[in-house]
């Protein structure tokens, strides 16, 4: 038993588990934020900014009350808003990308938090769980693959290396002392940005001073324990959702008699496609599969990740359900990052298998430029050189290898 402790705890402290699976979570929330942003760029005025109907006293007093966090009630400027939305929208390009990871997830969190607590009336389920998963990913070393982060450090030895990182910090301490000595900041949240910070200036210390040393190994199993509990969180956090949804709709008359799924097909704001709406509405049996379908998967979910087969077979199944629910109701974005929590479930070997598949449609573009051309046939013209590039000197050595 103590040995079986031990192996788990230098197992838990030795790595981050689950490389590819927060990578997708990463790319999946930002990616959707980021959509959702572009989408509602024309009005971004009325969802979050001063045109709103949700005014600027109203968000004062829910504030004071809630003690929510939000940039955007530093300032009542419109260029603040703009400014605090155009960087929402950067940091979550970035993070998506895998630069910086961990300043951009930072201010992902930042971004999100700052504009849904703003106008808390406009979101739905999927805006919550992104919500919480902002949190989350900042505990989390989530661009160890499908990064750039990953490729510099293939590249250069060290993810940290270059100047951008130790310039992009220089900037957010300035911003966070000017945000601190002017009051801005609550004594927690001020507490929060700056262990994140320290933590940063700490892991390029190290980096850059003592890279094979104690403290450098110390920090890496610190950094792999909040990842590894950032990733629980996560794991836990969805199957909850599911727990409550299934649960919850159990108490429901409609879902029990098999009618539930009917109702919001005929309204007209749940109908993009009102006749494909308007088939599956009209047929009762499948009305009826689909609404004890959606409860029997969502509460028997949590209870299969002790059996590897059947809770593959659950989340597609569900990975599914979603897709339906973004083309029948007309709700992608909330689709979107379901299908992005659900990803912490995918199996290590599929998403080795779509990395790898993935790689392989790159290596055909990538490697164009620099193959071989064929020998010109038996007295046929020579072929003109490129546009811009002089032909090689044929007896310059090694004329025909690449450079």
């Amino acid at each position: 038993m103590v040995d079986r402790l031990r192996r788990a705890l230098a197992q838990v402290s030795g790595q981050a588990l689950g490389p590819y699976q927060s990578a997708v979570v990463r790319i999946g929330f930002a990616g959707t934020w980021l959509f959702f942003l572009l989408r509602e760029f024309p009005h971004r005025q009325e969802l979050y900014g001063p045109d709103g109907p949700w005014s600027w006293q109203l968000a004062e007093r829910l504030l004071a009350g809630n003690h929510a966090f939000t940039v955007l009630l530093w300032s009542a400027s419109g260029w603040w808003f703009e400014l605090v939305y155009g960087l929402a929208v950067a940091a979550s390009a970035l993070l998506a990308l895998g630069w910086r990871t961990r300043a951009t997830s930072a201010l992902f969190m930042v971004g999100v938090l700052s504009l849904q607590n703003r106008s808390v009336f406009m979101g739905d389920g999927g805006d919550n769980v992104i919500h919480l998963m902002a949190v989350y990913l900042v505990l989390t070393r989530c661009a160890q693959v499908w990064s750039l982060d990953a490729r510099r450090a293939r590249l250069r030895g060290s993810a940290a290396a270059g100047p951008a990182g130790p310039a992009l910090w220089g900037v957010l301490g300035a911003v966070l002392a000017w945000a601190v000595l002017g009051g801005r900041l609550s004594d927690g949240w001020a507490a929060v940005f700056a262990a994140l910070w320290a933590g940063a200036l700490l892991w390029w210390l190290a980096e850059r001073y003592e890279p094979e040393g104690e403290r450098r190994a110390a920090l890496d199993v610190l950094a792999n324990l909040l990842h590894n509990a950032g990733m629980l969180v996560i794991t836990a956090e969805v199957c909850l959702i599911y727990a409550t949804a299934g649960w919850y709709k159990i108490q429901g008359s409609r879902w029990q008699d098999g009618t539930a799924l009917y109702y919001p097909l005929r309204l007209d704001y749940f109908s993009p496609w009102p006749g494909l709406s308007g088939v599956l509405a009209g047929s009762g049996v499948a009305v009826m599969l689909l609404t004890y379908g959606t409860v029997v998967v969502q509460v028997a979910f949590p209870f299969t990740l002790f059996n590897r087969r059947v809770k593959n077979v659950l989340l597609a199944v569900m990975m599914l359900e979603h897709a339906g629910i973004a083309v029948l109701l007309g709700l992608p974005f909330f689709s979107l990052a379901m299908i992005a929590a659900d990803a912490v479930f995918l199996p290590t070997g599929f998403l080795v298998w779509v990395g790898a598949r993935a790689g392989a449609l790159r290596v055909p573009l990538r490697g164009a430029a620099s193959r071989p051309a064929l020998p010109p046939l038996p007295g046929a013209p020579p072929r003109p050189p490129l546009l811009g590039v002089p032909p090689p000197d044929p007896r310059a050595p090694n004329a025909g290898e690449a450079g």
